[in-house]
């Protein structure tokens, strides 16, 4: 007699689309930080508003992660030395 068991095939993760505001201070030169601290996700949108005589900037984007993968970014973002505060909108 053999038996046989159906072993489920591994699942990848369900990236799913979230929204990252970043504030930021020292204006245009910090841009290329920011975006490299997104690397390795997909990024559907991106916005940065950058005001002449405003102290803060911020820089939006909508990007695809895995459930357990906001955090980190989030994290990798708020290290930024030029990083006011970075929150999921």
């Amino acid at each position: 007699m053999s038996t046989s068991f159906a072993v489920p095939a591994p699942r990848s993760a369900m990236l799913l689309r979230r929204r990252i505001a970043t504030y930021f201070v020292g204006g245009a030169e910090q841009i290329p930080a920011l975006v490299c601290a997104l690397d390795g996700h997909p990024v559907h949108e991106l916005s940065v508003d950058i005001k002449d005589g405003v102290r803060e900037s911020s820089m939006v984007c909508a990007v695809l992660l895995a459930a357990d993968a906001a955090g980190p970014l989030l994290e990798r973002l708020r290290e930024l030395p030029s990083v006011v505060s970075a929150e999921l909108a």
